[in-house]
């Protein structure tokens, strides 16, 4: 099961006077990254380079700048893959030493930085979130909502009109107990919009 991680971790990693500070945190996609990069080029203004590289689905990315081809992103990214991250972003500052290091030293170097920051990380079990929409008379709203709370669902939005719509986010693996539940609470009385499903 993929995970993610619960807060940011660092590192510092010197080789040859060449200095690599690594950071390994959430991120959702491509332009968050994008702008964390940006961010770190202010804070160091002085770096050679900052490669990176995103785990995040279809916005996944890894960027070598400058440093010769697949000797920096890509390494990165297969050091989060090895580690059935999703979601991650892995930063790498170079402050160039002096003393070129070599493809397999880069390599070794940019992939050594990133596993030394998630050796600190708190990794975190990554849930599928699944949507549902219901609709029920109003003499079930209350139920429903007791049972929203209970189950540690996130209430979306509920319109009233005929029926009272409640649309809902829940982790994947309690979406068909949960829909089940409800059905039995409300005796035949309960509309499922994208539950069919779930249910087939």
């Amino acid at each position: 099961m993929p995970h993610t991680l619960a807060a940011p971790a660092h590192s510092e990693v010197i080789i040859k006077k060449s200095r690599f500070i690594g950071c390994v945190q959430p991120m959702a996609d491509r332009a968050s990254a994008q702008a964390t990069v940006d961010a770190l080029w202010k804070q160091h203004p002085g770096a050679a380079h900052i490669c990176w590289a995103l785990l995040a689905g279809g916005q996944s990315a890894a960027v070598d700048d400058g440093e010769p081809g697949g000797t920096a992103g890509r390494p990165m990214l297969d050091v989060l893959r090895h580690q059935d991250l999703e979601g991650v972003l892995a930063t790498v500052v170079r402050y160039f030493g002096g003393v070129k290091l070599g493809a397999g030293g880069l390599v070794r170097a940019y992939t050594d930085t990133v596993a030394q920051a998630l050796l600190t990380a708190q990794k975190v079990t990554l849930q599928r979130m699944k949507t549902l929409q219901c609709h029920v008379p109003y003499a079930l709203e209350g139920l429903l909502r007791r049972e929203i709370e209970a189950t540690g669902a996130e209430l979306l939005n509920v319109q009233h009109g005929t029926l009272v719509v409640l649309q809902l986010r829940l982790p994947e693996t309690l979406a068909t107990v949960f829909v089940q539940r409800i059905n039995d609470s409300g005796q035949g009385r309960v509309g499922w919009t994208d539950a069919e499903n779930l249910l087939a």
